[in-house]
């Protein structure tokens, strides 16, 4: 059965018309003859929405209650059972509530593809995790509701439904996105024009990596080899001078001016010929580039050039930039072309940037590689066979002895610079020469003279030792250059995975860079030997099993390296020997890590597991024993109570039932929190609304209230908002016994009362009893710690300690913040503080 299509419509921010467009496509899919039925789609009370689901067919939702409230959810059996050709189905990223089956919807849609059938569905751009923080700098409004990038990228389609800022605000004050009473505060917070602004933009730029996903999905499948520059992309090429700052500041003003460039900077780790390279210089480098928002990468390659070259061509460069040479300009012609140079001529249609700087044509040391490429060794032959000649003719009058030793000169000349075997074609060349030209009887190749004879074999003995001494020196100094240029990568590579979280990964991007492969897999060892599975992967098409690799490098017994994309000659062998090496190092760090934190989180459960066997041997057994004892009372028979003693031990039972309900309470909910189980349904809510729930039981002598009039409503859960007050109201009246407490309200566009710069609103609840000394103020809000425990007063001999840790981690799941400071004169002041409500209700 052929997998189903995904189409997607992405939005910048809600109202810009994602559901609308969803729906009119799937309209003038009907009207083509397709099957198509409307899933589950959100009209949120916007008629023109709800009007363009006439004439389509329904699925209806699926009812489910959660926490005394009534959900709907997509029914996905019921559309699987229908199997329609094409489905609507709306809110892509939508969390489902517990008992729905799948966590998210993106599941569900899953499911739908997977059994042939088409989806259409909604995104808004806040929802794509790798965007959340730059989305939460933005808005203020922390996301908690994600979608994976690659989720939405799998999708065969994805449409921009695009307008202006200024036509959405329109739209909005017309009453087409929200009820009238939400305008007002929606576009003062959420939807204000920098805000749609940036999101906008956050939307174009997503989806402009997307199309050139595709452009390069294109170019590959049609053999396309040529550069499409569809975006601006900056690739620097670092010697490991000093210079690379230049460079890189240049390639930073070179970006700015266009939108959505890359900054992208090489360093090959191999020797160019010019000294002075130092690794501090490097590592400084490294950091700018990460302060200029690029990207650092090292690849692997004996030609600088080359390997520049083949890298800026697979990242899809538009412009390379490149210092200009350290060598004196009357070197060159001696050295040959210059790595800008053949930059310069392999670059294509790629633009080159050759970038002066202090150090250019400074004249640098200048060092040989030893490297006896093609041209060298072709130019040792055509020395081996000219300059024996030049020599001799150049000699005639002289004798056979000094003719010998400048001949021998010429061999030693020529293995310097082609090698062994031209040399050794220079002696023997050299030796032929000397007999016909020099030793008697001249012109025939006879000898004569036995002392002639020995001389001229002493000379090619003489002449090939040379050579050979000659090609052992360039081979150790390959080696060396190599060795070097290998303790190079993996001094980069160990300092890139310190400085990264995800180091397996990074491990493996670095490798598949530094060899110029297509992808780099890990493959582990699945149960049965021969059998293995995909463990962590990079780059594209990557190779499923061991035997589909070009390259295979063992790990240990159970983890194998795959390459895909070329096959490495022998001498890349040993670096990939190293690196699989450093691998197994980093695989047996990451698992000493892992099983740190389960010791420590292991130590913690036992922390909180004798905290909560104290309170039940304690702080439970109280209660228990004063309910036990008053019920005793009161079942006595030979005993007469007065009515007022009666309504005592009534309220007595009822006062110790109401501490037990209350402790039970929040150590399940101390438990829920830190199983991460709460799901906050977050909406438009007032202080005013919670306030009479949360101090129901507070003696009203005791509170006094201060909220301005026709306070915005807030972004909470009512009933997790109204535990976090009442908990604090609890703990200031158990440790403020003769003090009032205060409740005050505010609302401020900066300053104090914001989070991450988006307009809040505070609520403060003010006592004047003991307080707490600020160098305890964090271990105030620990599971598990009341004022008790470090004798603050003889306040508060009952409870676990939990309610300040549960009201914290409530208001923060609710994306608040709960502060606690000193109040003056004496007392504690805590500010609980909550953004303003968009007008959008959503589980968190």
């Amino acid at each position: 059965m052929a997998r189903g299509i995904l189409r997607i419509f992405l939005g910048a921010a809600p109202g810009v018309g994602k559901t609308y467009s969803m729906l009119e496509e799937g309209h003038a899919q009907a009207a083509a003859g397709v099957d198509v039925v409307a899933g589950i789609v959100l009209d949120h009370g916007r008629e023109a929405t709800r009007a363009q689901l006439d004439g389509l067919e329904t699925i209806p939702a699926r009812a489910l209650s959660y926490r005394g409230a009534d959900f709907e959810e997509l029914d996905v059996a019921a559309l699987l059972a229908r199997k329609p050709a094409l489905a609507l189905v709306d809110e892509y990223a939508h969390s489902n509530i517990p008992g729905a089956g799948n966590a998210k919807r993106w599941q569900d849609v899953e499911e739908l593809l997977d059994a042939g059938i088409d989806v259409y569905s909604t995104v808004n751009v806040q929802h794509l995790a790798s965007l959340g923080d730059v989305v939460e700098a933005i808005t203020g409004v922390r996301q908690q509701e994600t979608i994976p990038d690659e989720v939405v990228r799998r999708a065969e389609q994805i449409e921009l439904v695009d307008i202006p800022p200024e036509l959405l605000r329109q739209r909005m004050s017309a009453g087409n996105v929200y009820s009238a009473d939400k305008v007002d505060a929606a576009l003062a917070n959420y939807f204000r024009l920098g805000n749609l602004t940036a999101l906008r933009e956050l939307a174009l730029l997503w989806l402009a990596d997307r199309v050139e996903e595709g452009v390069a999905a294109y170019r590959a499948s049609h053999g396309i080899a040529e550069n499409w520059p569809t975006r601006e992309r900056v690739v620097v090429g670092l010697s490991g001078g000093a210079e690379g700052e230049v460079l890189l500041r240049r390639a930073a003003r070179i970006l700015s001016r266009v939108s959505g460039g890359e900054l992208l900077a090489v360093h090959v780790p191999r020797a160019d010929g010019v000294a002075g390279d130092t690794p501090s210089a490097l590592e400084g480098q490294r950091q700018l580039v990460t302060d200029l928002g690029g990207s650092y990468h090292s690849v692997g390659g004996d030609d600088p050039a080359e390997a520049l070259l083949d890298f800026a061509g697979n990242a899809g460069a538009t412009q390379i930039v490149i210092g200009s040479s350290r060598r004196k300009p009357r070197l060159g012609f001696l050295m040959g072309p210059g790595v800008g140079t053949r930059v310069v001529r392999g670059a294509g249609d790629m633009d080159v940037h050759m970038v002066p700087h202090p150090h250019s044509a400074a004249g640098a040391a200048v060092r040989s590689r030893g490297e006896l490429n093609k041209k060298r060794v072709a130019a040792g032959f055509v020395l081996a066979v000219l300059l024996p000649v030049l020599v001799q003719w150049g000699t005639g009058p002289l004798n056979l002895q000094t003719t010998m030793v400048i001949q021998l000169a010429a061999a030693i000349a020529t293995a310097l610079v082609g090698g062994l075997w031209p040399a050794v074609l220079a002696a023997v060349w050299g030796t032929l020469l000397l007999n016909y030209f020099s030793a008697p009887p001249v012109g025939t190749l006879t000898i004569n003279d036995p002392e002639n004879l020995l001389a001229l074999l002493v000379f090619l003995v003489a002449a090939v030792a040379v050579a050979l001494a000659v090609d052992q020196s360039a081979k150790r100094s390959r080696e060396a250059v190599q060795a070097g240029a290998e303790a190079a990568t993996l001094s980069e590579l160990a300092r890139g995975i310190l400085a990264s979280q995800d180091t397996v990964q990074v491990f493996l991007e670095q490798l598949r860079e530094h060899f110029g492969m297509r992808a780099v897999v890990l493959f582990a060892q699945d149960g049965a030997p021969g059998r293995w599975r995909v463990e962590a992967a990079a780059g594209e098409d990557p190779p499923q099993e061991p035997g589909q690799a070009d390259t295979v490098e063992e790990v240990s017994d159970h983890w194998v390296l795959g390459l895909s994309g070329k096959v490495l000659p022998a001498r890349d062998r040993r670096l990939l020997s190293a690196f699989a090496a450093h691998l197994l190092a980093l695989e047996q760090r990451e698992a000493l890590s892992q099983t740190q934190r389960e010791n420590q989180q292991l130590s913690q459960d036992n922390i909180i597991r004798t905290s909560v066997l104290r309170a039940v041997s304690h702080d439970l057994r109280t209660p228990l024993a004063g309910i036990k004892l008053a019920v005793s009372s009161l079942r006595q028979t030979e005993v007469t109570f007065s009515p007022e003693d009666e309504a005592e031990l009534l309220a007595t039972i009822e006062h110790y039932a109401d501490r037990m309900d209350a402790l039970v309470g929040n150590l399940l909910d101390m438990s829920r929190l830190s199983a991460q189980m709460v799901r906050p349904v977050v909406g438009p809510v007032g202080w005013a609304e919670v306030l009479p729930a949360a101090l129901h039981g507070v003696p009203a002598a005791r509170v006094r209230r201060d909220l301005p009039p026709n306070m915005p409503p807030i972004d909470a859960d009512p009933g997790l908002l109204e535990r976090v007050i009442a908990n604090i109201v609890e703990n200031a009246v158990k440790y403020a016994p003769e003090s009032d407490i205060l409740l005050v309200g505010s609302v401020g566009g900066s300053g104090s009362a914001t989070i991450s710069g988006h307009p809040a609103s505070e609520l403060r609840i003010i006592d004047h009893g003991l307080g707490v000394p600020a160098s305890e103020v964090v271990a105030m809000f620990r599971p598990f710690q009341r004022l008790d425990d470090v004798s603050y007063g003889p306040h508060g001999g009952s409870g676990v300690g939990l309610g300040l840790a549960v009201a914290k981690g409530f208001t923060e799941i609710m994306g608040g913040v709960l502060e606690a400071e000193e109040t003056p004169g004496g007392g504690l002041t805590m500010t609980i503080r909550m953004p303003l409500s968009t007008g959008i209700s959503r589980t968190l």
